[in-house]
């Protein structure tokens, strides 16, 4: 088995992304994809007592009761800076916190995942093209710059129209970054701390939307 050439380290900062089989539309629908937000979600703590599954089932005050247990625990896999869902594939901005977290996470993510996308659509089999990707950020510069190519995502795929369609983009974090919409589970401010304010936030990620589309149209030259 081959070994993974980008080494997980606790403390570090990771663009980790994976794409479906045949690149087939495996978080399109919005059942599915409040789902895979909710498995972020539990499964970006080490210490969760229970499945997915089993929490869902749980009745709201419950669900709040634990999810508070773990963030006061706060043993985590892993920080979430940043993400976005695509129709066929996940962009994810990590840090890592223990050791072999992000590789626990997406380990858990990515099987949980796919037991409810299969039942859900009546299919056998993995729906991911293996393992995810990695790619360490090595500086400052590269971590804001990643947030917002992260963010462009579904403008530059032309999964939305318009840009100002991009700022409620619901499977996104941005929508969280500009006070749009809240994720309790993203830590905006390790980059909104590196700006005067979401607005200036907001026109780092903006100026660049027609150049990152146009990037868009070559992607598959250097995306394997």
């Amino acid at each position: 088995m081959t070994r993974r050439s980008t080494l997980l380290v606790s403390g570090e900062f990771y663009h980790l992304f994976n794409r479906s089989i045949n690149r087939e539309p495996i978080l399109k629908w919005e059942k599915n994809c409040q789902r895979a937000l909710a498995t972020f979600d539990l499964y970006r703590f080490s210490n969760s007592p229970v499945r997915l599954s089993y929490f869902l089932s749980l009745g709201f005050e419950k669900r709040v009761e634990l999810m508070s247990k773990l963030e006061k625990g706060d043993k985590k896999h892993l920080e979430i800076i940043a993400f976005c869902l695509m129709p066929n594939h996940y962009h994810l901005l990590l840090k890592q916190i223990s050791q072999n977290g992000i590789r626990n996470f997406l380990s858990l993510f990515q099987n949980s995942y796919t037991k409810y996308f299969n039942t859900r659509h009546n299919r056998r089999g993995p729906i991911f093209q293996g393992e995810f990707k990695a790619v360490r950020v090595e500086t400052e510069e590269q971590l804001v710059h990643l947030s917002r190519y992260i963010h462009l995502n579904p403008h530059s795929s032309y999964v939305v129209k318009s840009i100002k369609d991009l700022e409620n983009y619901p499977w996104s974090s941005l929508p969280d970054y500009l006070g749009k919409q809240k994720q309790s589970f993203v830590e905006k401010e390790v980059i909104l701390n590196l700006f005067r304010d979401k607005k200036e936030y907001r026109k780092f990620v903006f100026d660049q939307a027609s150049y990152q589309r146009d990037l868009e149209k070559i992607k598959h030259l250097t995306w394997d």
